[in-house]
């Protein structure tokens, strides 16, 4: 059985060192690349605007009023949506039930507030 030296030659350190030779140097470069993208991303660009989604789009020429009032009724139908909901939950979960519903009936006041505040351009159609 051989033994192994208890201390390297100077050479054998030298041959053995990392990021000497190029494939070395290649693969340090790649591993550096593959943890700057994934531990540090670069901050996001926040002054390129992201399209909108071709999924759902608002009509371009509704006006801002008819959009309040659309609005103003999701956030209604939304509250009551959360207050039934929140009756079937118990303890916990219906306290943060009805904390979501409270948030929401905020909006739905800020919202009427807002129409409270425009002056009518034309009357809204019938929904």
């Amino acid at each position: 059985m051989r033994k192994i030296p208890d201390v390297l030659t100077r050479s054998e350190v030298e041959s053995t060192a990392p990021y000497v030779s190029t494939p070395s140097k290649k693969l340090h470069q790649a591993v550096n690349n593959a943890l700057d993208h994934y531990l540090n991303p670069p901050p996001p660009d926040m002054t390129t605007k992201l399209p909108p989604s071709a999924l759902f789009v608002v009509a371009p020429d509704i006006n801002n009023q008819t959009l309040l009032a659309y609005a103003c009724e999701s956030l209604a139908s939304a509250s009551v949506l959360a207050n039934e909901f929140s009756g079937m939950l118990e303890g916990t979960h219906r306290n943060t039930m009805l904390a979501l519903q409270q948030v929401i009936m905020l909006g739905e006041l800020a919202v009427n507030r807002v129409l409270d505040n425009m002056e009518p351009s034309h009357t809204l159609p019938a929904t």
